[in-house]
């Protein structure tokens, strides 16, 4: 990206999910991946670009002195370092990254939201991300669904879905920081009537218009010991 674009951006990783479909006591963002943890992956390709300014890693609160820790002894260079800050989370995924919103300090003017469970997003990807940013407006990643999909109820299915109109959300799941902060003002004036998923469906809920950056597999989500035994054997 051109020099002009340096320091727009800013990050929130959520880093809070349990991994209870993973069955292990250690939450997934912390179990190790190809020789370090899951979580590290996506918050050093994040810490590396210039344009990011700032980079908040949400935490649950019994395990942020464990990444301090963890953090304070790896590798890191200062300059990388110095972006990064350890915010607690909230109770659900969408308060947490409310808390990573808010407690931005940098004069960013835009911010992505990247589960750290995706390790493997790529840098060429970002920059797609930064691009629509910049030239669109609020955008998500996602990635065309291949397969036929069906509405069932009660195991029996009821009816059939174009799947050129479904698409399968990734992230980074990005907007303006000012944006971000307006609506949720207006959710404390008026909660709202169901649990946000993403970030997405926040924006979708006030009428926000949303781009999509075409996905891939390599972003997948590491969710199952299947997935976790897939990206053990991969190499990009």
């Amino acid at each position: 990206m051109p020099s002009q674009f340096n320091q727009q951006f800013a990050v929130v990783l959520p880093a809070g999910g349990l991994g209870r479909r993973m069955g292990s006591q250690l939450p997934k963002q912390l179990l190790p991946l190809q020789g370090k943890p899951v979580y590290r992956y996506a918050l050093e390709t994040f810490l590396s670009l210039d344009e990011i300014a700032e980079v908040a890693l949400v935490v649950p609160e019994d395990w942020k002195e464990h990444f301090e820790t963890e953090i304070n002894a790896s590798n890191l260079p200062n300059k990388q370092r110095k972006k990064l800050k350890i915010i607690i989370g909230g109770a659900e995924r969408w308060q947490s990254v409310r808390h990573g919103v808010e407690a931005l300090s940098s004069q960013a003017k835009y911010v992505l939201v990247h589960d750290v469970a995706r390790p493997f997003i790529s840098k060429a990807l970002l920059q797609q991300v930064f691009e629509t940013l910049l030239s669109k407006g609020s955008c998500i990643v996602a990635k065309e669904c291949a397969d036929t999909v069906k509405i069932v109820g009660d195991g029996i299915i009821e009816k059939t879905i174009d799947r050129k109109k479904v698409w399968l959300a990734q992230t980074p799941q990005s907007a303006s920081v000012e944006l971000l902060k307006e609506l949720y003002a207006k959710i404390d004036e008026s909660p709202l009537d169901f649990l946000p998923t993403d970030e997405a469906s926040i924006l979708e809920h006030f009428g926000e218009k949303i781009f999509i950056v075409p996905g891939n597999s390599q972003n997948d989500k590491l969710t199952t010991p299947e997935d976790f035994e897939r990206f053990s054997n991969l190499k990009f």
